[in-house]
């Protein structure tokens, strides 16, 4: 039975297989943390981060408690596992989800290296069940000129300025 505590570790092995147990372990969890967090009126989504077998983090929806809409439960468990074990705690990491992620969440994930991303229930039911973010995938497929958001390249002379400064900095460190 997985340890559901999060763990003191002083190295993260990467990509380790989890047997369907296992996962199946850590997908009630999720859903407990996600029941749990619907009782104390919050939003029904949960995230658990593990990687070498063990908890490196989990969270839960924050958008409303945050007033932050990028605090989506798999990214609090993706901050909260680099936040406790540095930045590389999640390279290969299994992202472990009460409800499939949205976009922004499938995109944190690329960025948070993380190579396995197991969900409970899938978007249709989160839809049926009023949480229909099915339009959250469709927006990468336009060029951002096209977002309902204005998008504009405005260059200025020093616009480079800070990645010279950037790729100077690192030239000298190495």
């Amino acid at each position: 039975m997985p340890n559901f505590e999060i763990s003191e570790i002083s190295e993260v092995s990467e990509t380790s297989e989890i047997s369907e147990s296992e996962l199946t372990e850590y997908v009630r969890e999720a859903v407990r943390i996600s029941r749990e967090h619907v009782a104390k009126g919050g939003i029904p989504f949960s995230g658990v981060v593990v990687n070498g077998g063990r908890v490196l983090g989990t969270g839960f929806n924050r958008v409303r408690e945050d007033n932050d809409p990028t605090a989506h439960a798999e990214v609090v468990a993706l901050r909260a596992a680099t936040a406790a074990y540095g930045l590389h705690a999640t390279d290969g990491a299994t992202l472990i989800a009460s409800g499939e992620p949205c976009a922004l969440c499938y995109m944190a994930s690329l960025y948070f290296n993380v190579s396995h991303i197991v969900y409970a229930a899938d978007r249709a039911t989160a839809a049926r069940y009023g949480f229909d973010y099915s339009g959250s995938y469709a927006i990468f497929a336009d060029d951002p000129v096209d977002w309902r958001v204005k998008v504009t390249s405005l260059k200025t002379p020093d616009a480079t300025e800070p990645f010279a400064d950037f790729l100077a900095m690192s030239r000298r460190r190495t």
